[in-house]
């Protein structure tokens, strides 16, 4: 028996965005320990006998996978959800998640099956990366098109906060398994975080299974305005909105994987190799500390952008994020952790003024009947094109140019994103404009 006749639309808004917040946690839950893992232990288990930093490079670039897969994902998916609904993909796409991480817990390495394991690897990363493609465009869709006008904004937050505390899970379980010595972690500890995801994804699924349809998709499927390919209706009506998103989008995709993947990587590695050689439990509790804080934050600034505006929010979070990349790459260089703790926190306070809104702004962008889609494209390019790529461009230009290079390719992701923000927001403001002109223009 349907539940619509019994739940008040509050009780509906409140189920949907916790399941959207749980699942989108497990899933990023999911994708950060792979992260993780790529940082401290793919190199040495599935790409073994070659040069560190070659092996590393290898690591990202199976990292990379996953993100090469989310557009593919995001067209899968989208269409799904445009077409059927919001809630039956959100139930696949946890569900192929939690498939996928649980089989690279699984997973023999090079020495026991050869090159079968690094190509299973990138197998089951792809799998990761079409689940993550449709999860992150659904979640936010299920949260914010069951809230009221004047809670979207909160509700697209709540889907944004699936981030820091994926991070916290990802990074509390990595901090355990470090606990053991570097033989019994490589050889076998680090499969636990992977495993693990197991029981997660079946608290989740039972949550998801209990979440209601987007009452906006029920209302455009009862008008009749489901269209039969939304990937072309998008581009053919919305094509400008979808790549203004991808550039919205690019420090709140890269930012996370540049910090628990890149720089965890660069600040542990030896010094000898062109690192730090700081203690991997010292950076994980650094990590885990700006994860707390961005979970902590986001619900702030999504209260404070209520008042005086989502734009102002992001634009003011952008800027103190670019301001703070010359002291935070100092910092960095002086392999202090009390100092690059200290800065990195003022980074990610700004990063996340800026990723609190991100969900709620981007829908806006979309007609209901296609915005599962030109969300998911938006999220889905974005992150094949930089998101997954940053640590491996960071890698690499950190090999040829040094620090300070890294830190100008960080400052040109934080520039577009400016860009692609302004741009959008523009956008969408002439386009309200005009339609809320057009009454009084057929009425003269």
């Amino acid at each position: 028996m349907p539940s619509t006749s019994v739940l008040t639309p509050t009780q509906r808004q409140k189920r949907a965005t916790a399941g959207a917040f749980v699942g989108t946690a497990i899933e990023w839950y999911d994708f950060f320990i792979f992260g993780t893992a790529a940082a401290l232990v793919f190199s040495k288990v599935f790409y073994p006998g070659v040069d560190a930093g070659v092996g590393l490079l290898a690591s990202f670039a199976t990292f990379w996978v996953g993100f090469l897969a989310r557009p593919i994902g995001g067209v899968l998916f989208g269409h799904l959800g445009d077409r059927f609904g919001r809630k039956n993909v959100l139930v696949a796409t946890l569900f192929l998640m939690g498939t996928a991480t649980t089989l690279i817990g699984l997973l023999p390495g090079y020495a026991t099956i050869g090159v079968a394991a690094p190509i299973l690897l990138v197998v089951f990363r792809a799998a990761q990366g079409l689940a993550v493609g449709g999860e992150w465009a659904g979640a936010t869709l299920m949260a914010t098109e069951s809230a009221s006008e004047k809670k979207k904004g909160a509700a697209g937050a709540w889907v944004q906060q699936g981030s820091p505390a994926g991070s916290i899970m990802a990074t509390g379980m990595f901090l355990l398994v470090g606990l053991l010595p570097d033989e019994a972690f490589i050889s076998w500890g680090w499969r636990i975080p992977f495993l693990f995801s197991a029981v997660l994804v079946i608290v989740g699924l039972i949550i998801r299974a209990k979440v209601e349809e987007s009452q906006d998709f029920l209302e455009t499927k009862k008008q009749s305005q489901v269209v039969q390919l939304p990937i072309v209706e998008v581009f053919r009506k919305a094509s400008v909105y979808v790549w203004l998103g991808v550039a919205a989008s690019v420090l709140g995709i890269a930012i996370a994987f540049f910090n628990n993947t890149f720089l965890l990587s660069w600040t542990t590695t030896p010094v000898a190799d062109g690192g730090f050689g700081m203690a991997r439990q010292t950076i994980l509790n650094i990590l885990l500390l700006m994860a707390v804080i961005q979970f902590i934050w986001q619900p702030i600034a999504a209260r404070i952008a209520e008042k005086v505006g989502t734009t102002k929010v992001m634009i003011g979070g952008l800027l103190l994020n670019l301001v703070i990349i010359v002291p935070l790459f100092l910092a960095i260089m002086t392999a202090n952790p009390v100092l690059i703790a200290v800065v990195l926190g003022i980074s990610i306070l700004g990063g996340t003024a800026y990723y609190a809104m991100l969900a709620s702004f981007i829908s806006r962008a979309f007609p209901v009947n296609v915005r599962f889609t030109g969300v998911a494209l938006a999220n889905g390019l974005c992150a094949s094109i930089i998101g997954g790529s940053t640590p491996l461009i960071a890698q690499s230009i950190l090999n040829g140019f040094g620090p300070w290079g890294v830190a100008a390719f960080y400052g040109v992701i934080a520039i577009v994103t400016l860009l692609g923000v302004w741009g959008l927001h523009t956008k969408m403001a002439a386009r309200d404009s005009l339609a809320a002109s057009e009454p009084t223009t057929a009425n003269a």
